[in-house]
């Protein structure tokens, strides 16, 4: 107890409050200094791991230069498209902390979007992909009953309404859609009237669901099977998409699309058929597009040839690098290109996205 006038007792309280002062100070000021230790240690591990995830895109790069100058054909036989393959190269690039993960993917080995119309006039259908589109999306929506209310009608025709330019708003059909359609939406917009750059796109197109889009009920969605890449130019400034898929790379769901109607239980024959080894050697030649006529129960099956390629020159890379419990994730298309001066291949970025 303080007796007043008691200055000791006094002189005590008042050296209490100020270590208690004290102490709250320094305790802010070590919460501060550990949330500034770890936010510059947060900040360079993402600095890092960008630039292990670039070496990454890096190694990806090379691993395709390399494969295209030892064969003109691309196939899941190849060092680019095998997990182990690439883990051994990844070996030789050691970090002191943290992993790399690389995959590449064929572009080619998708359905390209623009090719449902015929460009560069991209007035109207182009009638092979018009059918091998119908035939897709049945094919995929009769897997989930998340898509039985889709119609594949109303969605080719509206992406055709997206895509095709100088029809003067003309729908296509009963059930396409053009600006008076999506002008009408909350938020309203205008139809494109032009080829499609982002997958993204699609999601502003009638007809198309989420679901559709990005899969739904263990189904994979229109994102996995379809590309906006694969242009090529026709002379001059004119450029076109021929919409031709690499048979050596392209899943389940494309396979059946391009095979003829009534066929399609014979994707999976193909796609096994590629993949055949024999003491761990891959035995099947795939260089030629008509291979898959080697395949059990082809041999009468006629696949329209300006459906088909054997080899690519679009690809998909992804590198995720990961460190300290942190990811940076790096997804860019390159396009295989060769040098006019000085002969050599290289890769030429078409898209980078960070994640």
């Amino acid at each position: 107890m303080i007796i007043p006038g008691n200055n000791r007792g006094i002189a005590l309280l008042v050296t209490l409050s100020i270590i208690t002062i004290l102490i709250s100070v320094t305790l802010e000021m070590n919460r501060k200094m550990r949330t500034a230790v770890f936010s510059a240690a947060a900040t360079r591990d993402r600095f890092t791991l960008l630039n292990m995830a670039s070496s990454g895109i890096e190694i990806g790069k090379a691993m395709l230069v390399k494969d295209k100058n030892d064969s003109d054909t691309d196939s899941l036989q190849e060092d680019w498209a095998e997990s182990e393959k690439i883990s051994e190269v990844l070996k030789d690039v050691p970090f002191e902390k943290g992993t790399i993960a690389l995959t590449i993917g064929d572009e080619l080995g998708k359905i390209q979007i623009n090719s449902l119309v015929k460009f560069p006039d991209g007035h109207s259908f182009n009638e092979p992909q018009r059918i091998m589109w119908e035939q897709f999306l049945s094919g995929l929506m009769s897997q989930d009953e998340s898509f039985e209310d889709l119609e594949p009608l109303t969605i080719i025709n509206s992406v055709k309404d997206w895509l095709d330019s100088g029809d003067d708003d003309a729908i296509t059909g009963l059930n396409g859609a053009e600006s008076d359609y999506y002008q009408d939406l909350d938020p309203p917009y205008t139809c494109k009237n032009g080829q499609i750059a982002h997958i993204g796109e699609l999601a502003l197109i009638r007809g198309i669901t989420r679901e559709l889009l990005k899969g739904a009920g263990g189904v994979s969605g229109l994102s996995d099977y379809i590309t906006v890449f694969g242009i090529s130019k026709t002379g001059g400034n004119t450029f076109t998409y021929e919409g031709k898929i690499n048979i050596n790379t392209a899943d389940l769901p494309t396979l059946a699309a391009i095979l003829p109607l009534g066929s399609e239980y014979l994707a999976q024959a193909i796609y096994d058929y590629r993949q055949e080894t024999s003491e761990s050697e891959y035995i099947h030649d795939l260089s030629n597009p008509t291979w898959y006529k080697r395949v059990p129960g082809m041999g009468d099956i006629n696949i329209d040839s300006s459906f088909i390629i054997t080899s690519s020159d679009f690809f998909r890379i992804e590198s995720v690098a990961t460190l300290n419990e942190m990811k940076v994730k790096i997804k860019t298309v390159v396009k295989r290109e060769k040098n006019q001066k000085t002969g050599k291949w290289t890769c030429k970025v078409l898209r980078w996205e960070t994640e």
